[in-house]
């Protein structure tokens, strides 16, 4: 099952169990995934199209969670946690800090980087592989662990 059926399978029954925070970020992933669509030209978005933009809502959550926190705002802090916890749901599985070590050696070696100066051609070659399985910041640390 696609990611849009999932979504409207979901939509349905958010609305049927009047779930309305379920049911109002549903309705936002699915108005970004059409929005891309319609940016890129297509009736449909490839999987990895789809990736990208929840991972893109994902971010931007998660980013807005910190403001908030730092501003004090404990009401928006829960709003954001609830939508955060819904959208990792469409999420792929995500690698463990150990895979993402694994994958980041053999990058390197692949890529022959030595040094923090080769750091754009590891992540470069790196983000693909992990693209929506893993935080880019986490991916981004253990790079640099590797190449210091």
């Amino acid at each position: 099952m696609g990611l849009l059926e999932r979504l409207n399978t979901d939509m349905k029954q958010a609305m049927k169990n009047k779930e309305k925070e379920k049911l109002s970020v549903i309705r936002m992933v699915k108005s970004s995934l059409q929005n891309e669509a319609i940016k890129l030209g297509s009736s449909q978005l490839s999987e990895d199209e789809e990736l990208t933009v929840l991972s893109r809502e994902l971010k931007q959550r998660k980013d807005s969670l910190q403001e908030f926190d730092k501003a004090g705002r404990s009401d928006l802090v829960d709003k954001l946690k609830d939508e955060i916890s819904l959208l990792e749901i469409y999420m792929p599985k995500q690698l463990s800090e150990d895979e993402i070590k694994e994958i980041v050696k053999e990058t390197i070696a692949a890529v022959n980087a030595s040094s923090k100066a080769d750091m754009g051609k590891v992540m470069g070659a790196l983000m693909p592989k992990v693209k929506g399985k893993a935080d880019g910041s986490l991916v981004n640390n253990v790079v640099q662990q590797f190449l210091s």
